[in-house]
């Protein structure tokens, strides 16, 4: 993996620390045209994985990407599914058939039968796998060679004690798509080693890493030594705790730490961008 990733948080108004700025952020990428503009600042700059949630306006960014192959020949996408709210506003404006029609696609008297089938046996395997082909169409013929599954599946999924889903969820995105399986999780410490005791072998774990101990379950001592014990690939997300530690001392922290292969973050000006580019490049060795 590369080591700057770069986020999409910011182009559907997640802010952690203000409701004002979420909502200006919303509005300002409401128009996917604002969101390729960033994106082109972002391969401009040298970085060349995205890692982006499977909403909607993912599909005029994808086919901005397909129109130029050979611009963004080296560029990735790290697709982070599912992304729940597009399937609870679905339901909510076209009911669960109309839902169906819209994310199945192709033959879809063929696909209900599967979900009928799914439903009969009680097979959620057979339901995760639906729903990651309706998440990965949008992504057809572009390079996404590591598939995440977001944090508040993983995260419910380990505390019901479901946790065979992983292995499933890893052997299919390989089979299907020649794609690694990638994990998010707010309680890392917890995660890597049940990832690790299923045969995923160096298994990816995306989780927010940072000095302050800013949405990290377990605590910031737990994260030290499981990144010490080694075995997995770490991509550390929320370094800079929403604003709340300068950049130069966050990304300094990251890069004092074992184990880290990339990091994860977003911003929305090329200066902003640059700066943070250069800050990982310098300090993960």
């Amino acid at each position: 993996m590369d080591k700057v990733i770069f986020g999409d948080n910011q182009f559907f108004g997640v802010d952690h620390l203000s409701e004002e700025s979420s909502r200006a952020k919303m509005m300002r990428f409401k128009d996917p045209q604002a969101i390729i503009k960033v994106l082109d600042a972002v391969h401009d700059s040298g970085i060349n994985t995205f890692m982006c949630t499977t909403y909607d306006r993912m599909w005029d960014i994808c086919d901005h990407f397909r129109a130029d192959p050979e611009r963004y020949k080296d560029f990735k996408f790290y697709p982070c599914m599912p992304y729940a709210h597009k399937y609870a506003n679905a339901v909510t404006e076209l009911g669960i058939l109309g839902t169906i029609k819209k994310y199945a696609g192709g033959n879809i008297t063929s696909s209900i039968a599967k979900g009928g089938k799914m439903l009969l046996k009680q097979d959620m395997y057979e339901a995760m796998k639906l729903l990651i082909d309706s998440e990965m169409k949008m992504f057809h013929s572009l390079n996404t060679p590591v598939i995440f599954l977001q944090n508040v599946v993983t995260d419910l999924l380990y505390g019901l004690g479901m946790t065979q889903f992983f292995k499933e969820f890893s052997d299919y995105v390989a089979k299907r798509y020649n794609a690694e399986a990638g994990f998010i999780t707010m309680n890392m410490p917890a995660m890597v080693p049940v990832l690790q005791d299923l045969g995923i072998d160096n298994p990816i774990v995306c989780s927010s890493i940072n000095k302050v101990d800013f949405r990290m379950s377990g605590g910031k001592a737990a994260y030290e030594a499981t990144l010490k014990k080694g075995g997995f690939r770490t991509i550390a997300m929320q370094v800079l705790a929403a604003g709340a530690i300068r950049p130069d001392e966050a990304i300094e922290y990251i890069g004092s730490l074992p184990n880290i292969e990339s990091v994860l973050f977003g911003a929305s000006t090329p200066a902003h961008i640059n700066q943070t580019r250069e800050l990982i490049e310098q300090h993960l060795s």
